[in-house]
C-alpha cells in the first residue's frame, strides 16, 4: 500500500510523540496507537502502518545480539552491556546466544554494525589471505 507524505508526517510525529529521551517508550506507543484507533482520523490505517514500520525499524536498530562459543560469565555480560551501551546509548535489548561454529571468540551484531572476533572469522581472514597471495 501507498502511503501519503501527510500520513508519514503525521507518523513519524507520532513517533516522536513515543520517545522519552530519545529512547521508545513501549506503553507510550501502546497510548498512541489506541488513541489513534479511537479517533480514526483520516488515513489512519496508513498512518499506523507507516508508525509500524517506525517502531520496526527502531527496534531492529536497538537489538544486540552476542553469541559465543560457550556460556559467557555474569561479568563478561555486564562489561560486554556496558561497553555497547557507551557506544550506543540506552535502550538496547540484548540477547546472549551459544554458537558452537564460532570455535571460540565472540561475535556482536547492534542493528547494522558487525564485530567479529570469533576463531572461525579469524581462520577465515587468514585463508582468504593465502588464497590471494
Amino acid at each position: 500500500m501507498k502511503i501519503s507524505k501527510q500520513a508519514q508526517r503525521e507518523a513519524k510525529q507520532l513517533f516522536r510523540a513515543a520517545q522519552v529521551n530519545g529512547v521508545l517508550d513501549e506503553n507510550r506507543a501502546r497510548q498512541i496507537v489506541d488513541h489513534v484507533l479511537a479517533d480514526k482520523p483520516r488515513g489512519y490505517a496508513a498512518i499506523l502502518a507507516h508508525f509500524q514500520r517506525l517502531l520496526k525499524l527502531d527496534f531492529d536498530r536497538r537489538a544486540a545480539v552476542i553469541e559465543s562459543f560457550g556460556p559467557l560469565t555474569p561479568e563478561v555480560e555486564a562489561d560486554v552491556k556496558n561497553n555497547l551501551q557507551k557506544r550506543y546509548g540506552g535502550g538496547l535489548n540484548f540477547n546472549f546466544k551459544q554458537n558452537p561454529d564460532l570455535l571460540g571468540g565472540m561475535r556482536i551484531q547492534v542493528g547494522s554494525d558487525v564485530y567479529d572476533g570469533s576463531v572461525r572469522a579469524r581462520l577465515n581472514s587468514i585463508k582468504e589471505n593465502f588464497e590471494a597471495a
